[in-house]
Order: structure tokens, then sequence, then C-alpha cells
């Protein structure tokens, strides 16, 4: 484990997921990655390239993964619920062969639904793929939301029933977006918000997180919205990120940006913060 916390991005791998993730990598200053394995907006599920698997799995960049956006586990519509175990479970798989330390999937929503139901779907079908996680494989990584509609899952305190639901397996993590629980209510730019989010999280999920994704936020606390800024751009502030890297419950947990702009822009947010860490 690093003694403070490995910080990178999402990465373009426009040119092979080693290849170009690698070298988008570089451009920006990351010491660890997250990437796509999958178009994120489609069910298709591309074949693998072997070679660049093994560059990524080799490397010493260590490596997160997205599920694909469309996932929702706690979707009415049947053929979204299949093609979301569907993709998860493929999404898994890949991140096992490029040796990656979580696949983050989003918690979902209930939609048209009771919560009560999509709560029991998760315990049907989404625990079902935590099982056939193998020991040398990913965590799978819950990412909750930022409160909009009917999701089932947006402050610190909703992952304790969503764990419940997955019978708290030990391999369901945590994705902390720091841009998300803000929108969702926990004000990290308030004096100690900071550290009453990531007590609250300990409370509720001890030992639990393992990625933070690093956003500032574009609207104020409590707004719902999940829309992104740069690093010290928005409503968080750059102080929030620094007690993030100080916290005994998040300072060893690496983190990426998923900010807006392109390669010399992330390179900058990349550079604040480790400039906040060190």
């Amino acid at each position: 484990m690093a003694s403070t916390p490995l910080i990178g991005g999402h990465v373009s791998v426009s040119g092979g997921l080693a290849t170009g993730g690698l070298r988008y990598a570089d451009s920006i200053g990351a010491e660890t990655i997250q990437v796509f394995v999958t178009n994120p907006r489609s069910w298709a599920l591309p074949p693998a390239h072997p070679e660049e698997d093994a560059k990524l799995r080799e490397s010493a960049v260590p490596a997160f993964v997205h599920a694909c956006y469309l996932v929702n586990f706690g979707s009415p519509n049947p053929s979204t619920l299949e093609s979301s175990v569907e993709v998860v479970r493929y999404t898994l798989r890949r991140g096992a062969e490029i040796g990656a330390k979580g696949v983050v999937v989003h918690t979902g929503s209930a939609v048209s639904q009771s919560k009560e139901a999509a709560m029991r779907q998760l315990h049907e079908h989404l625990l079902p793929l935590l099982e056939e996680i193998p020991d040398d494989g990913p965590d799978l990584l819950l990412e909750p939301m930022a409160g909009q509609g009917q999701v089932l899952c947006a402050t610190v305190q909703d992952l304790g029933p969503y764990l419940a639901a997955l019978e708290n397996h030990p391999r369901a993590g945590v994705c902390l977006d720091t841009c998300h629980v803000f929108a969702a209510g926990h004000d990290l730019a308030a004096e100690d918000g900071v550290g009453q989010t990531l007590d609250a999280l300990h409370e509720v999920a001890p030992g639990r997180l393992k990625l933070i994704h690093a956003n500032d936020s574009k609207d104020v606390c409590g707004s719902k919205k999940d829309r992104h800024e740069n690093i010290g751009a928005g409503h968080i502030g750059e102080q929030a990120f620094a007690e993030i890297m100080r916290h005994p419950v998040s300072k060893f947990t690496p983190m990426v940006i998923e900010t807006p702009g392109k390669a010399e822009t992330h390179a900058k947010d990349v550079a604040l913060l480790k400039k906040l860490r060190d």
C-alpha cells in the first residue's frame, strides 16, 4: 500500500487499451488510471486484445475499470436488467485479464418501480456476480450517485441498506465520487465537512473505500446535479481535497480525476492534487 494516495485520471484508450491508455497517463502525470473496456454508452462487448492486456497487466501503473453507464440493477425493464448482468460479468472478467484493482459500477435507480423491488433485484442479480469473482480478480466498487430521481444510493448512509441487499459481500467495495457526494448533500466545503462525511462512511462501510473519483462540482451542495468541474474551480474547492488526502479513512485511497477538458487541463488537475498531497 502506498504511504500517500496515488493520483491519476480516467484516460483515453485511443490507440489501444495499454498503448493509448499509458501514453495518456504519462502525458498527464498519472500514477494510477481508470479505463473503459467497453463503449460507455453501448451494451456491445468488444473482443479483447491479449497483447494490450498483457502490457497493461505488466505495467507499473495500477488500473481500475469503469463499467458501462447503461448498467442499472434497479431497472424495472427486464432487458436492461439482463444486459446489466451480462455487461458487468464481462467487465469483471476483462478487469481480471488486465490486472485491474477494481471495477466501478453506478449504484443505479429504481426508475418507475419501488426501491424495495429494486433492492430485491440487487440481491437476485448482482450478488451472484460478486460470488463469481475469483480470488485474484478485481473487487466490484459501488459508486453512489448524485441523488437525482429514484436513485438507490446517493448519501454515504444509503450504502448501509445497499450493502445489506448484497449480504455485505466482502468483494463489494466503494468508489466515492466527490462531486456526487457533494451533490447528494454532504458539504465537503464546510468546516469539518470532509471529516463528518468520511467518518460516516467508515461507520456504514468500514474498510470498503477502494477508490476516489476526485471531481469538483459546478453546482452547490445538495443540488442533486452531476456536473463535474476542474479541481479548485468549483464549489468544493482545493481545501477539501487536501483534507481527504489527510483523513485516516481515505489517506491511502487512490484518486482519479474525471474532470472536464483534455490532456493539458487534466495534467493541471493532477499536478494540483499532487501539490495538495505533498
